[in-house]
């Protein structure tokens, strides 16, 4: 999905989530994603990426793979996130298994902290599905992720 040039904050009330979804961007990549209780005052309301978020809500099959990142992470902590992104919509993983998805050894405690500490970091949750995650942590707030993997029908 080409953002082109989109730079600012854009944000919707969900009653599906009862909170909004904020979206910032920087030159048309997605930098952040949070989930304040109301929409803020300054924030855009029409995007398209927001109506897509509506899609998603309603229980269309969205993926969001192809929205642009400007992720400002060291590079393994991205990689830790790109496994996270690809994991497909309605398919869940452990962390043992992101971590091995993510070229680690997760029978290393180490590895498997440094991936924790990797998701503890996602700045753009949905659009990298931490919920698809078992065992997080999560950045995505507990009620949300409850919506999101019943949406995907994710035990």
């Amino acid at each position: 999905m080409s953002l082109g040039g989109t730079t600012g904050v854009y944000a919707r009330s969900y009653p599906a989530l009862d909170r909004a979804v904020e979206v910032g961007f920087a030159s048309g990549h997605v930098i952040s994603v949070s989930f304040p209780e109301t929409v803020p005052e300054d924030a855009e309301r029409d995007h398209e990426l927001l109506d897509r978020i509506d899609a998603y809500l309603a229980g269309e099959e969205e993926s969001f793979t192809d929205v642009e990142l400007g992720l400002t992470l060291p590079t393994d902590r991205r990689e830790v996130l790109e496994a996270t992104r690809n994991l497909p919509y309605g398919e869940s993983a452990s962390l043992s298994r992101l971590t091995r998805l993510a070229g680690r050894d997760d029978n290393d405690p180490d590895d498997l902290g440094f991936v924790r500490e990797a998701l503890s970091e996602n700045p753009t949750p949905l659009l990298i599905p931490d919920h698809r995650v078992e065992g997080g942590p999560y950045t995505t707030p507990g009620s949300v992720r409850r919506t999101f993997r019943e949406i995907e029908e994710l035990r």
